[in-house]
């Protein structure tokens, strides 16, 4: 049997569909016992964002990322923390004056979008590696401010997740590393299928994944309909998978999952057809090189 797979449930996301899905968990309390409940369904990690619990809109409301991570830590759940700082970077530009950002648009300086990172301090928090269009608009992470959040994420003692959506991501990511600016052997998240990024393939991943560091622990994910063909795609191809409401909505066609729970039990039987199992929290932390002292912060 080849190592264990680490799996990341993506619980609840950054997108518009609390009010449309009542699976997706909206306040703190619904978006901690999801990320508990996807562990003990063999979830290792929890990857969060937070919503306004009154609209169910995306936020960055730092009150709402620590009562979600108390609320973790106090259960005595042993999933490792992984607290998104993707939010701060749509831009929805007017089509008919300059510079005008439209409804839509949330960008914030790379500072905010790093700030309950430096508060909170997870074992691990993701981190986009570049732009892409997006929706109306587009998700702007410009160089300068990947190196300010990077820099911010390194100095809290926090192991960055790099976030790539298409092989030009990757190609910062290695000047970065280049540079020191990255450790030498990151943790890469391949994201599949978001329009209009890298598509969800197996000729995508693979191309992908023969630009990574050959040390580099390394994950993948389809977006909608592909999610699950993903987990079967990335442990073939030796790397570790992500399911969650975040990415998809369904267990399968014109089923909605109501829940993260059973997404994650999917996978798990998925990962043992194919001969592997789940990693345990505790397993993916030696895995990744994540610090025990860290994760009882």
């Amino acid at each position: 049997m080849q190592q264990p797979v680490i799996l990341t449930c993506a619980v609840t996301g950054g997108d518009d569909t609390a009010g449309r899905f009542e699976s997706v968990p909206v306040t703190p309390a619904q978006i901690a016992a999801a990320a508990i409940d996807a562990c003990k369904a063999g979830a290792a990690i929890a990857h969060i964002h937070v919503r306004n619990p009154d609209t169910g809109k995306p936020s960055m409301d730092i009150a709402l990322y620590r009562e979600v991570v108390d609320r973790i830590r106090d259960s005595g759940s042993p999933v490792i923390i992984n607290l998104t700082t993707g939010p701060g970077a749509r831009f929805v530009p007017s089509n008919v004056e300059a510079n005008r950002a439209e409804t839509g648009s949330n960008l914030r300086p790379p500072v905010e979008r790093v700030q309950h990172i430096l508060e909170l301090k997870p074992e691990i928090c993701s981190l986009d590696m570049g732009s892409l269009n997006f929706g109306k608009g587009a998700l702007l992470n410009v160089p300068a401010h990947i190196e300010t959040i990077a820099a911010a994420i390194r100095g809290a003692g926090v192991k960055p997740e790099l976030e790539v959506f298409d092989m030009g991501h990757i190609a910062l990511s290695l000047d970065m590393i280049r540079r020191g600016l990255l450790e030498p052997a990151p943790l890469f998240q391949m994201v599949l299928g978001a329009p209009w990024g890298a598509p969800a393939s197996t000729e995508v991943m693979a191309a992908m994944k023969s630009l990574l560091p050959v040390e580099s622990p390394w994950a993948a994910f389809g977006v909608g309909r592909q999610e699950f063909p993903m987990v079967a795609q990335a442990l073939i191809l030796g790397g570790h998978v992500r399911v969650g409401l975040e990415d998809n909505l369904y267990l399968s066609k014109g089923v909605l999952a109501p829940d993260n729970a059973v997404l994650v039990r999917k996978a798990a039987s998925i990962v043992e057809l194919l001969g592997s199992r789940l990693a345990t929290p505790d397993e993916a932390r030696s895995m990744l090189g994540i610090h025990q002292e860290r994760s009882q912060q």
